[in-house]
């Protein structure tokens, strides 16, 4: 059976609960040999260095989300910086911009929209820093921002690499991210019967440049869409990314292992 990763998941929300063994048998048994959990904030960032230290397959991304910082200090980098140097910890994340879910789409004022993008930004340079400090690359999330993410991070971007994950942008947004040294994740959006624009991304993404993932416990493949996802949907996202590549599973699973490895250096290759 081949082997993939789900390079991004969220084995820390309460969805899981007392699973986890569970899901990661079910994982393994798909041949999602390694899956790597992020953190949203620092309790959740701690939670899954836990679990990377309870899970041989398991490692952690740690960091701030862009749409879970109202409770996070002005600066965010001490509470995460002892967190880098753990052997299982392998990027700084998830942190980056957020366009969709502002104040005012909640009945707050466009002047709130103000104060929250520029917080957002502030503690997204916090944590490119702390990447670039620490010799990290991280991982982005960007929701209706893709221009004010990328004006920020190719300030960085000869210093740190990012895994632009759940990619569903098109074809000329790939290349600006890739261009910039960077690589795209995509998830079971691919698998959904609108997303063409999302296939035709993936047919024009050099296979050295993307990675799969689920982003457990959201976007649930077909044929599970509307349940909770979980990892071992991950081999349902190849199966597609694979069909509009028009390449084997095999390949696929070397090209994307490989290109995990690569980005995501303290991945044991076992």
């Amino acid at each position: 059976m081949e082997t993939f990763y789900d390079t991004h998941a969220h084995l820390t929300f309460p969805d899981y609960a007392d699973e986890i063994p569970a899901v990661v048998e079910r994982a393994q048994a798909a041949g999602i040999t390694k899956i790597i959990t992020i953190g949203t904030d620092l309790e959740s960032s701690l939670r899954a260095v836990q679990l990377a230290e309870t899970h041989e397959s398991i490692y952690a991304v740690v960091g701030w989300h862009p749409n879970d910082l109202e409770s996070a200090p002005e600066d965010v980098r001490d509470g995460l910086r002892p967190l880098c140097v753990h052997s299982k910890v392998v990027a700084i994340g998830e942190t980056g911009i957020d366009h969709y879910r502002l104040p005012s789409s909640g009945g707050g004022s466009e002047a709130e929209d103000v104060i929250w993008k520029a917080r957002q930004e502030r503690i997204f340079r916090q944590q490119l820093e702390l990447a670039v400090e620490q010799n990290l690359n991280v991982v982005v999330h960007q929701r209706a921002a893709l221009d004010a993410t990328l004006a920020i991070f190719k300030q960085y971007s000869d210093r740190t690499r990012a895994q632009f994950h759940c990619f569903v942008d098109d074809v000329a947004s790939m290349k600006r991210v890739i261009n910039m040294g960077s690589l795209v994740s995509y998830t079971g959006i691919a698998t959904f019967k609108n997303a063409e624009e999302v296939r035709e991304t993936i047919r024009a993404t050099p296979l050295d440049k993307l990675m799969l993932e689920t982003d457990s416990p959201f976007l649930a493949p077909v044929p599970h869409r509307g349940k909770r996802c979980e990892p071992s949907f991950t081999r349902c996202v190849a199966e597609v990314v694979a069909e509009a590549k028009s390449v084997s599973l095999n390949e696929l699973s070397g090209s994307t292992c490989a290109v995990a490895h690569a980005f995501f250096p303290k991945l044991k290759s076992f």
